[in-house]
């Protein structure tokens, strides 16, 4: 009776979760221009999103912006993790702290503190994409760290001091043994901070540019107009993006499997 209730619970919770996206997966291959009535099959909704130009602009601008974003946010993260845990317990303690701020602060405070440090006081203009930039990396680079630290803590932390006393050079010790120990942790921090990019809002408010837009600006700026084929072609989009979402999981859970396997094969 236990096991049948925990299943019903979890089925439940899951069609609390992704009802919502399937209605709208389902409305995206519609000629509707409201949820609530289908009128017909159609692709119109994604002809639109692949043909529309500002569309096509908003999104490569998105991902074009996560992208440099999270390479940087995961070179920060990684290095700073890697610092921490090889320092003293007091600096990486107050490490530790410092990278818990930026995670717990609410993050239209975080994007108004970064508008007014870069544009107000240090006159840094807002045309460029320096302050987007920073704010995403803000936003992004203590979720690396928190990524990276367990790796670390779970990695033996007398190989570094091994590796250097076979001859080893430091950074060829930490390139060579300790990153590919860590490497999980570099690769999920850097997801993480790829999906955090491409779905802040208020960051992304308060630093771009005045004629620059993301996904999630973009959205919410077109929800309130009346432009029936932008909203309608953001459904598709928004399928799109779950659909890569949900593949890009299943892979990393197949390679993590099937790379403890391996592990589990080898030690046999």
């Amino acid at each position: 009776m236990k096991r049948v209730l925990k299943v019903l619970f979890i089925c439940i919770m899951l069609v609390a979760l992704y009802m919502p996206i399937l209605i709208l997966a389902v409305y995206s291959f519609t000629t509707s221009a409201n949820i609530g009535t289908i009128h017909g099959f159609s692709m119109h909704n994604y002809v639109t999103l692949f043909t529309k130009p500002e569309l096509a602009d908003m999104i490569w601008g998105t991902v074009i912006l996560a992208v440099v974003s999270a390479a940087i946010s995961t070179v920060l993260g990684t290095t700073g993790a890697i610092g921490a845990f090889y320092s003293r317990k007091l600096p990486s303690g107050i490490v530790g702290a410092m990278n818990r701020v930026p995670v717990v602060n609410a993050d239209v405070v975080t994007g108004f503190s970064i508008c007014i440090l870069l544009i107000v006081v240090m006159g840094v203009s807002k045309d460029t994409f320096v302050p987007l930039v920073v704010g995403h990396v803000v936003l992004s680079a203590p979720f690396v760290y928190l990524s990276v630290v367990p790796k670390l803590k779970q990695m033996d932390s007398s190989l570094y001091e091994a590796a250097m006393d076979l001859g080893a050079s430091p950074a060829k010790a930490l390139t060579k043994v300790v990153i590919p120990q860590i490497m999980p942790g570099i690769i999920s921090g850097f997801a993480l901070a790829l999906t955090l990019s491409l779905d802040d809002y208020f960051i992304t408010t308060y630093t771009k540019p005045a004629t620059f837009d993301t996904i999630s600006t973009y959205v919410v700026n077109a929800t309130k107009g009346s432009q029936t084929e932008i909203k309608t072609a953001l459904w598709a989009l928004s399928t799109i993006i779950f659909l890569v979402v949900i593949i890009v999981v299943v892979i990393m859970n197949l390679a993590g499997r099937d790379k403890e396997n391996n592990r589990k094969g080898a030690e046999r």
